[in-house]
């Protein structure tokens, strides 16, 4: 695989059709991902062997999540998320603020609209910082959703964890220090709870203080991650309807902080976002992805 660093804008050439594949690395406070601009290509690239392909940190490029930019009718643009083994994600907060931050540099405007599974989701440049509207928190037991009819504030699981969807599944469990969680052996077990049709993100959270919450995530299809996006907001909602904070939360990740506010439009998210380094894909390595 080739990888070409650049040095100017990068975006419009990833979306052309007659130059090799081409992708940009980014990261929202060490929650990585690899974006494919496919606006000018019909129906797409992705599969899920490319994705499992890409997501090799030893073959591939390796992320936490993959973005893949669509053309959208009544939206600036559609954007599908991969997971690294290949499947499906719903909703990505992080990614989606880099990907707004990359449109937002190619329009030079500060607001930007993009359409996922979710819904039609607002991004905002606002005092410098990225924000996102990841929409109103799903918390019944359908939504989430869950296998069977429980109390999604009180859930029938080791920690007494509370359920959320952000568009995505969340396990919310808070404890009194969430570095000290086994979470690389405790995150799989809970991913694939059969209470969990669709399996889930867990998260371990601690209280730090007023409005600040210390966050660590397990991610379906991924695993350990610095950080989540839905899975802070996630957490900030299940705080807040815990008694815990306010609607407003500071979280700090294992990759760095990210800011809450839970509003009555939904729930916003805010972070750092970095571009790391754009490249193209060899032939030789889209052919064997396949």
């Amino acid at each position: 695989m080739l990888v070409r660093r650049a040095r100017g804008p990068y975006i419009a050439a990833m979306a052309q059709t007659d130059t090799p594949l081409a992708f940009v690395k980014m990261h929202g406070a060490g929650n990585d991902f690899v974006l494919i601009d496919s606006r000018l290509r019909a129906g797409g690239v992705m599969t899920a062997a490319l994705a499992r392909a890409i997501g090799d940190r030893h073959r591939g490029v390796g992320y936490d999540q993959l973005g893949e930019l669509r053309a959208a009718t009544g939206a600036d643009l559609e954007l599908d998320f991969w997971n690294a083994d290949g499947s499906r994600a719903g909703a990505c907060g992080n990614a989606t603020r880099c990907v707004a931050a990359l449109v937002m540099a190619e329009t030079g405007r500060d607001s930007v609209t993009i359409r996922t599974t979710r819904g039609l989701l607002q991004a905002v440049r606002r005092d410098g910082q990225i924000w996102v509207n990841m929409g109103a928190p799903l918390l019944g037991w359908q939504d989430v959703p869950l296998a069977r009819a429980v109390d999604t504030m009180n859930l029938p699981l080791a920690g007494d964890p509370v359920a959320v969807g952000m568009g995505n599944p969340h396990c919310v469990h808070f404890v009194p220090d969430a570095g000290a969680v086994a979470l690389a052996t405790l995150g799989p077990q809970i991913e694939h709870d059969p209470l969990f049709p669709e399996a889930t993100n867990v998260e371990f959270a601690a209280l730090t203080g007023p409005d600040s919450l210390r966050l660590r995530v397990w991610e379906r299809g991924t695993g350990i991650t610095l950080a989540c996006g839905s899975g802070a907001c996630a957490t900030a909602v299940a705080a807040h309807l815990r008694g815990l904070t306010g609607r407003r939360v500071q979280v700090q990740a294992d990759g760095g902080a990210l800011e809450v506010a839970w509003r009555d439009d939904g729930v916003w998210l805010s972070g750092p976002v970095a571009h790391v380094f754009s490249g193209t894909f060899a032939p030789e390595f889209l052919a064997g992805a396949q």
